[in-house]
């Protein structure tokens, strides 16, 4: 992949890096944690996948592409500190999770626990295996603003009793951006008999991510948000012991094959953004790798210093918890609903150009900035501007 014009040139961050993307001209893109932004290069690594299925479908699907998902598999678990043979590769993180709720049996007086911040299709998965079994959705309420690592840990145990049957607990939290102390909270859930299943769907790319290291029974990560990969595509890593009962949300030919084989084939499907996983890796290498996710962070809570100072409003977070991706709380543009929210995010899109999200949580209103290899502090000056245009009159 010659992604520079020499060996020796530097890779290109802000404004000069948006040549390696297909973003529209003028746009501010602060909403990385969205959908992510994919590089010409990968793309162009998917349609070259594309090209070869097309060329001979039959041969591709029967015999190539199952060595293929598993060479991809052994790639990523490079990446990520893990064995392949225990990755599989899914649509996106909400896809795994899915896959792992709905594998197992609740019962009447099981509990369900996740957290006050969980990603509300998640929320909504387990409160529909909840009902469909009789168990109960418990919340751990993590104090925000305001949160400290050793404050989460300490909510999420003590929501633990005998009746927990699994967790679900995220990495990087979705609507407020948390980075939660995932491999202690990890320990203490297991220590207690609890099987924890990790939303890993903001992680890869954003933030160091080792598998083996969290020891979780399940981990599910986005691999199209911060790794540049193509939409979509995610993982869902499971525990050996865990394989022979973890089965895919679409049962196919694969079923009694075992774990890959199972997740491997879910029916005709278009698995050129599983076997891109090597380019987007090898990209964000090239980009720099652990320096870029260094730079998103830093660039992130400049912005974030920035815009607080401007708003008048304290940090929601300490650093330690808040990544590449950062919440920054609106105290003057209408009221904390989810209507108001959206409104004001079309706003800012539609009349500022800024795509970024304006999120409605814990009874205030929110501004969510990601940090990419493309962005600058200029950008977000630019929110600043639009914000100040946009607050509602006292």
């Amino acid at each position: 992949m010659n992604l520079h014009p020499t060996a020796n040139a530097l890779p290109p961050y802000g404004k000069a890096a948006r040549y390696l993307f297909c973003l529209e001209d003028g746009v501010a893109f602060l909403n990385n944690g969205s959908y992510g932004a994919t590089p010409r290069a990968v793309l162009a690594a998917q349609q070259s996948w594309r090209d070869r299925m097309e060329a001979q479908p039959v041969r591709f699907m029967t015999r190539e592409l199952p060595v293929a998902l598993r060479q991809a598999a052994g790639i990523l678990g490079g990446f990520l500190n893990a064995h392949g043979d225990d990755l599989v590769f899914v649509d996106n993180a909400t896809t795994g999770i899915n896959a792992v709720v709905r594998s197992l049996d609740f019962g009447p007086g099981d509990e369900l626990l996740t957290t006050s911040h969980a990603y509300g299709a998640v929320r909504k998965t387990l409160l529909y295996a909840a009902e469909r079994s009789g168990a109960r959705l418990v919340e751990a309420a993590l104090r925000y603003p305001g949160s400290s690592p050793d404050d989460a840990l300490t909510a999420i145990d003590a929501a633990i009793t005998d009746r927990t049957s699994l967790l679900v607990v995220d990495t990087i939290t979705s609507p407020t951006a948390l980075v939660l102390p995932i491999a202690d909270i990890v320990a203490s859930a297991r220590r207690r008999g609890v099987p924890v299943l990790v939303d890993a769907a903001h992680s890869p790319g954003q933030a160091p991510l080792d598998i083996a290291s969290i020891d979780a029974d399940w981990v599910a990560g986005n691999l199209h948000k911060w790794l540049f990969g193509v939409r979509s595509s995610a993982f869902l890593w499971t525990r050996q012991e865990r394989q022979a009962t973890t089965h895919p949300t679409v049962i196919s030919h694969g079923f009694g094959a075992g774990y890959t084989a199972e997740f491997d084939w879910a029916g005709t499907r278009d698995v050129s953004p599983f076997l891109s996983c090597g380019a987007a890796i090898e990209f964000w290498r090239s980009m720099g790798g652990a320096a870029l996710m260094a730079r998103n962070r830093a660039l992130a809570a400049e912005a974030a210093a920035m815009l607080e100072k401007h708003l008048g409003v304290a940090p929601a977070a300490p650093q330690p918890m808040r990544a590449a991706m950062q919440t920054i709380e609106l105290t003057r543009h209408g009221p904390a609903t989810l209507e108001n929210a959206k409104r004001l995010t079309a706003r800012l899109s539609d009349a500022h150009e800024i795509a970024v999200p304006v999120i409605a949580f814990g009874g205030r209103l929110w501004v969510r900035i990601s940090a990419q290899i493309f962005n600058e502090l200029a950008d977000y000056g630019r929110l600043a501007k639009a914000l100040d245009i946009e607050r509602v009159p006292a």
